[in-house]
């Protein structure tokens, strides 16, 4: 008996040790996913950053390619109004020196319908 009541009392401490180990198993999991939790928030923060980063570049490098294209836009529109005064400056002349021939050049006529008195 005494030998059967030492056997169950190995038992209960075998039990003991083993339900300590696989609460200590289970406080080691949890760190570990605690720790590959954080670790991966990390890389994600990295990868975010990164991203934002390109995103920024691009978006830069898009409205920089904008710029340039309203300064380009801007200048063909200068060149036009520019090459319109011109144009407009140049039928002046021409139009003016017309309307002033027709001006002076007055021939008095004698309405049709205008009956003399006699």
């Amino acid at each position: 008996m005494a030998s059967q009541s030492q056997g169950i009392q190995q038992l209960l401490q075998a039990e003991k040790r083993a339900a300590e180990k696989v609460a200590e198993a289970r406080k080691r999991k949890a760190r570990r996913l605690r720790q590959a939790k954080e670790e991966a928030q990390v890389e994600i923060e990295g990868y975010r950053l990164e991203r934002e980063r390109d995103f920024q570049q691009k978006q830069q490098a898009a409205l920089g390619s904008r710029g340039h294209v309203c300064a380009e836009v801007e200048l063909q529109t200068r060149r036009r109004v520019q090459a319109m005064q011109g144009g407009q400056a140049q039928g002046k002349e021409r139009v003016l020196r017309q309307l002033l021939g027709l001006m002076c050049a007055v021939h008095p006529q004698l309405h049709p319908n205008y009956r003399l008195a006699a």
